[in-house]
């Protein structure tokens, strides 16, 4: 170790001896002279620049002192201004910043273009854009393309894009050359702005100038075409560049991912491993929506791993991502572990598991995911109000509905269009249509969504004339879009309003929408249950790429016209296609069997279903099986069958038997059933009337008198018949009894020469079983009346020789009825169609489509009647297996 040594002084030489003579006798003059020597001997300390003590105290972040310095301090050096002014632009101290400035004014400093463009610079950067432009309008700055990308990219910044474009016409228009900078800013304001030829231009300059070559003037192009949806255009940029950097790769992954092509997203990312090409967060993020489109779930397990190793669970943007993509491959489990061992939840963490938890079925645990949110105190965004709103709907959550609702209305989100659409389909899917017509009512704007709501929130819940009406109104303020005829079409189909459904077909072809598949399963719906079956056949064979939708709604098309093989032949034609058929395709199957009488093949389809494609049976299932025992006659088999379940059998399934029972007179089997229907449904008057039928035809009297009094008793309210017709495009209802139809006399004196003929042919009812009060409450005219029946006659008469007729009924049509209308399309020579309830009847030449598998055929002559005069109208029942359909 070295050692410390003290300093000695350094001897000085005199040039005399102190032992010639004391200082006191040395002369005056040479003492002067020594003090001169002295004097200038010792060096003379250097005087330091005032301006590099300003830029000293500037790399040292004083700024207080730098600018008292400048305040006392005259000159001052330009550099000194722009030191003190770029440290004020880095703390953001734009108070200091003004002072300075107005130093720089009060001593009328000549500002040149540098000390311009630091102003603006200054300005800018403390958050004064105005005023930083204004300075820019004023100074002789203009000629720096560095002043002019940084007001473009500050005003982007903003949002006011626009601006950013005048700027940069203003700077082409000055001669001012561009650089890389420029070009990028202005293409994300032409995307932003939705401008791609304007921005095809730009890259035809960028290509002219020369900075096609450069990186970063390449990835913007990249971004610009991703973001204006074509992919195509930035995966050819991407492909001709000769440098790809990092940001080129998570570019064009992340541009093929929003585009909806995951794919070749996930094939870009496996690229770029292989290049050797380092990732970060931005790629990750990136690649991981491409997983969770794809379900790949193995790759992003493995993007899983290598982030916790580079990135551990600290960053919550890819913490997020994981979040999402477990949850949209089917992984909540792990989603749920991420989320709980998150330290700080962002709103995006909260939202992404809530949306998770929706998209699985998880109903019940988003809403309480939700109000966990509230109580940690969490304010939530739009989109985690309208995911856990998504819940409430899928879940028929009416209460957490209101209770959104509430919450909505406290914070003032009734303004925002997405939560408005939401709570109307909460509403909606919860059956309360009054409230979500007093939200859509209530709302200052309404969008395509907000419309098609309601119009399918009135189709769906059996409210066709207002979805109709909606839709009649919505074209004075919105054109129509796809989803909107896929929503209004189930209401033509509701109403068998075929004039209506016609020219909704016109509509979708002048928009051309008919390439759409919902809507041409709408159509092939519509068609079918507008009795028109060979026109939704015809659109079905046009549709090219069939799913299971179109293959269902033609199998039940079918079913519901009677024609068993034909559904028989397209369910076999569907599996050699390759589509599985699901729950819902075999309850058509099944209904198409039961009412055709296919005993054996129903069976066959029912353990098809159970044993080959493990799909376990619901009460819908179980309800077919037993509609097609029932209708066959056997009667025992079917109750075993219903006790035998494994599920609890509800009311539509007991009812079907307890009409069979009537039908097949089996009257011990029948009040069994009753215990079962009036246990379930007390309240509802069709199952009394059908035992009260029974107790009639098979002359129980004390046991139809105990009937007649509990119906008394408590009051029930029958469910009134009617039918109705569509003529020249106006609908014609008939109401069962009601006689105040402006052509009621005439309709009346059609029908009584029908009953004439139908006596002259030898047609004659058995009206053995008249109840003896014919102002009975179970009478035949309250109950099923003949609504039918003057809609058909008011038809025939309104409408040219020849043309087919069609009519609809609300309820079940009773067998008397349907052996008169076969009369009747004998004797007028016309095809009639009749829709009820339950199914299609087509009548031709005394014939009808159901061939005696409908049940009142089997028994067609044990009917009800009332007396010749009022053609015997027998009480029929209101068919709940059509309301369950």
């Amino acid at each position: 170790m070295a050692t410390l040594h003290t300093l000695s002084p350094i001897p000085i030489n005199f040039p005399f001896s102190f032992k010639t003579r004391p200082p006191s006798q040395w002369s005056s003059n040479f003492q002067k002279t020594i003090q001169n020597r002295a004097i200038t001997s010792v060096p003379a300390e250097p005087k330091l620049d005032p301006n590099n003590q300003i830029r000293e105290l500037c790399q040292m972040g004083n700024l207080k002192e730098a600018i008292e310095s400048i305040t006392h301090l005259d000159p001052v050096g330009p550099e000194s201004y722009l030191s003190v002014l770029q440290l004020c632009a880095d703390l953001k101290s734009l108070a200091d910043g003004k002072k300075v400035h107005s130093t720089m004014s009060s001593s009328r400093v000549d500002i040149d273009t540098s000390l311009g463009s630091k102003l603006v610079f200054m300005y800018v950067k403390c958050g004064e854009l105005r005023e930083g432009r204004r300075i820019f309008d004023e100074l002789a700055c203009k000629d720096h393309t560095y002043t002019w990308n940084l007001l473009m990219g500050e005003y982007a910044k903003a949002g006011d894009f626009k601006e950013s474009l005048c700027l940069f016409k203003r700077m082409w228009q000055s001669g001012i050359r561009p650089d890389s900078r420029t070009f990028s800013c202005i293409l994300k304001c032409f995307w932003a702005l939705g401008r791609v030829k304007e921005g095809e231009v730009v890259h035809g300059y960028v290509t002219k100038l020369g900075f096609d070559a450069c990186t970063v003037v390449s990835n913007a192009l990249i971004a610009f075409y991703s973001k204006c949806n074509r992919v195509d255009c930035a995966v050819q940029m991407f492909d001709g560049m000769l440098d790809k950097d990092l940001v080129s790769w998570n570019s064009i992954i992340s541009g093929c991912v929003s585009n909806g092509l995951p794919l070749n997203g996930v094939e870009l990312f496996a690229e770029m491993c292989s290049s050797g090409v380092n990732l970060d967060l931005a790629t990750l993020v990136s690649v991981l929506p491409a997983c969770s489109e794809m379900s790949f779930i193995k790759m992003g397990q493995t993007i899983h791993g290598y982030s916790v190793k580079v990135y551990g669970n600290k960053e919550i943007t890819l913490v997020n991502a994981l979040i999402d993509m477990y949850s949209k491959c089917g992984n909540l489990g792990s989603a749920k572990i991420l989320f709980e061992r998150m330290e700080d939840r962002s709103i995006v963490s909260w939202t992404s598991m809530i949306s998770g938890y929706t998209r699985n079925g998880w109903f019940e645990e988003a809403m309480g995911l939700f109000e966990m949110m509230e109580l940690e105190g969490i304010s939530p965004d739009l989109y985690a109000i309208t995911s856990v709103l998504h819940a409430c709907a899928c879940n028929g959550s009416f209460d957490q509905g209101k209770r959104m609702h509430d919450f909505v209305a406290r914070n003032g989100l009734e303004s925002n269009i997405s939560v408005v659409n939401s709570l109307m389909h909460v509403y909606a899917k919860c059956g309360d249509m009054e409230a979500a017509r007093m939200v859509f009512d209530c709302a200052n704007k309404k969008d395509i969504i907000s419309w098609n709501t309601m119009i399918g929130g009135f189709s769906k819940n059996c409210l066709p004339n207002e979805a109709l009406e909606l839709f009649i109104k919505m074209q004075c303020h919105s054109r129509p879009n796809r989803v909107t005829m896929a929503c209004v079409l189930p209401a033509v189909a509701s109403l068998s309003s075929l004039d209506k459904g016609r020219e909704m077909h016109a509509q979708i072809l002048r928009a051309e929408d008919l390439s759409d598949l919902h809507v041409s399963n709408a159509l092939v719906d519509m068609y079918a249950k507008c009795g028109a079956l060979s026109f939704a056949r015809k659109i079905f064979d046009r549709i090219i790429d069939k799913d299971l939708i179109s293959w269902t709604v033609m199998i039940a098309g079918y079913g519901m016209h009677g024609h068993g093989r034909e559904a028989i032949n397209a369910f076999k034609e569907m599996r050699c296609q390759g589509i599985e058929p699901d729950g819902a395709c075999f309850i058509s199957i099944l209904y198409s069997c039961s009412h055709s009488g296919l005993i054996d093949e129903g069976w066959r389809f029912f353990n098809i279903m159970k044993h080959e494609y493990k799909i376990e049976p619901t009460v819908q299932h179980y309800a077919c099986m037993v509609d097609l025992l029932s209708r066959a006659g056997r009667l025992t088999k079917a109750y075993n069958f219903i006790t035998s379940m494994p599920i609890k059998p509800d009311s539509a399934i007991w009812e079907s038997l307890l009409r069979a029972c009537r039908i097949h007179r089996d009257v011990k089997l029948a009040e069994r059933v009753a215990e079962h229907v009036f246990e379930l449904e007390p309240e509802n008057t069709s199952y009394y009337v059908l035992l009260a039928n029974l107790y009639a035809e098979v002359e129980k009297w004390e046991a139809l008198k105990k009937i007649r009094e509990k119906i008394s008793r408590h009051g029930k309210q029958k469910h009134r018949g009617c039918s109705w017709i569509e003529l020249r495009n106006k609908v014609h209802v008939f109401a069962s009894g009601s006689k105040l139809h402006p052509r009621s006399e005439k309709i009346g004196s059609f029908l009584e020469d029908v009953r004439k003929r139908m006596k002259e042919e030898g047609y004659f009812g058995q009206n053995k079983f008249i109840l003896k009060d014919r102002n009975d409450y179970l009478k035949e005219d309250v109950l099923c009346g003949h609504s039918e029946m003057q809609a058909i006659a008011f038809g025939i008469l309104n409408s040219s020789k020849g043309k087919p007729v069609r009519v609809t009924k609300n309820l079940t049509v009773c067998g008397d009825c349907h052996e008169v209308i076969k009369f009747m399309s004998k004797m007028v020579s016309r095809e009639i169609t009749l829709r009820d309830s339950e199914r299609f009847h087509q009548f031709r030449e005394g014939r009808c489509s159901c061939r005696g598998s409908w049940g009142a055929e089997l028994k067609k002559n044990q009917g009800l009647y009332q007396d010749a005069d009022s053609f015997g109208i027998s009480l029929g029942t209101q068919g709940n297996m059509a309301r369950r359909k």
